[in-house]
């Protein structure tokens, strides 16, 4: 069988080699495919053909895709968490440095001098005062968001010297045992807030973490702490922001988000969504969703999918598998053994998942599955989608 994958963005070759052209076919204008990868693409306007049965993401956020109708359609979608985590941490820290050493300001000012180099060694001289920095050892970063990025940069602030907080309640086993025991828990946003001295987000974008730094959170820091944002930009409240830098509380915002409002402020380095920006991300990210995608397509499996559930199931041999993709509600899997025996298809392993609304099973199965059978699994009250891997 021969699978075709729509492109909506560039995607490294490193990834796209992960895709046998014997058994792929790939390109940016492909009618009915089974599946789209992309990067930043905006999917939100675009049609997606009823042919599709995944999309991936080279990438770790999903606003520029319809995750929501996707789900209603069974249509799962993946992204690479962790895969660009060091490219990103690597920037923050970059960052951290930026606001500590004033290095904004300071390289603005040294490329502002003229004169020849007698008259820029004296005003060197009497404008360096201007930019005293502070060292990072002693000083304690504030993580919120736990997951790839967030454990990479409290393991490196701790190995800088920094004290280290870090508050997420959703933290993973996985990402627990990554963490370095030195790395201290905050009671809440607030505890965190009040004690560190920089903080840092790493956190999705969504209802909850909107304006997650705002006024409020921001009166409880120490005076003239830094915010660091290589997240969203809206989860950090622009105006709230401003207000707290140009009242003396904040020394200086770093994001990777060159809004207006921002971008020329003396004390707000920003810089041009550069988090990811680094061949080894792209590449890391390409090769991650390739193996992913290529694993739905060819078994059922799914990892790293943001709407539906964790579900691999090794196949065992001499057998089919049906993948079901449904409505998390009761007696489904009932259903769904009713309709095989009915056929008299006897099951030699199943693997049923659910997360939120949204359900999944893998079945492998004796004998030959029919069009007819996969017709009557999708004719079931709740089934999105049904396909024979």
């Amino acid at each position: 069988m021969t699978y075709r994958i729509l492109t909506l963005n560039n995607i490294s070759a490193r990834g796209l080699a992960r895709l046998p052209r014997e058994r792929y076919e790939i390109g940016n204008d492909l009618a009915d495919p089974d599946a789209i990868l992309l990067r930043s693409a905006d999917m939100h306007t675009a049609a997606v053909a009823a042919s599709v049965r995944a999309v991936g993401r080279a990438g770790a956020g999903v606003n520029n895709i319809p995750v929501a109708d996707l789900s209603r359609r069974g249509i799962p979608v993946f992204n690479t968490p962790g895969a660009n985590a060091n490219a990103v941490k690597e920037l923050v820290l970059a960052g951290l440095l930026l606001a500590a050493r004033n290095l904004g300001p300071a390289w603005l000012f040294a490329r502002s001098l003229t004169g020849d180099d007698e008259a820029i060694d004296a005003a060197v001289e009497k404008g360096k005062k201007a930019f005293v920095g502070f060292e990072l050892p002693g000083r304690t970063l504030g993580v919120v968001g736990l997951g790839a990025i967030g454990v990479e940069v409290a393991n490196s602030a701790h190995a800088l010297g920094m004290k280290v907080l870090g508050y997420d309640p959703q933290i993973t086993v996985q990402r627990a045992w990554q963490l370095s025991s030195n790395v201290e828990q905050a009671l809440s946003m607030e505890d965190l807030f009040a004690r560190a001295d920089a903080i840092t987000v790493h956190v999705p974008l969504n209802e909850h973490t909107r304006g997650l730094v705002n006024a409020a959170r921001l009166a409880l820091m120490r005076k003239d702490a830094t915010i660091l944002n290589f997240a969203r930009a809206a989860i950090v409240d622009t105006q709230a922001v401003l207000a707290a830098l140009n009242a003396g509380k904040l020394h200086a915002y770093v994001c990777d988000f060159p809004l207006r409002a921002l971008k020329d402020h003396p004390q707000v380095v920003t810089l041009p969504h550069l988090g990811a920006s680094t061949g080894e991300a792209e590449e890391n990210c390409a090769v991650m969703v390739a193996e992913q995608l290529r694993d739905f397509l060819e078994n059922g499996n799914i990892r790293n999918s943001v709407n539906f559930p964790e579900a691999v199931l090794p196949r065992l041999p001499n057998t089919t598998r049906i993948a079901i993709a449904n409505s998390n509600v009761p007696n489904m899997v009932g259903q769904i053994s009713t309709c095989l025996a009915a056929q008299k298809i006897n099951i030699a392993d199943l693997l049923n998942k659910s997360r939120g609304e949204v359900a999944y099973t893998l079945i492998d199965v004796d004998g030959v599955v029919s069009a007819g059978l996969l017709e009557s699994l999708r004719a079931i009250n709740g089934v999105q989608s049904a396909r024979r891997v």
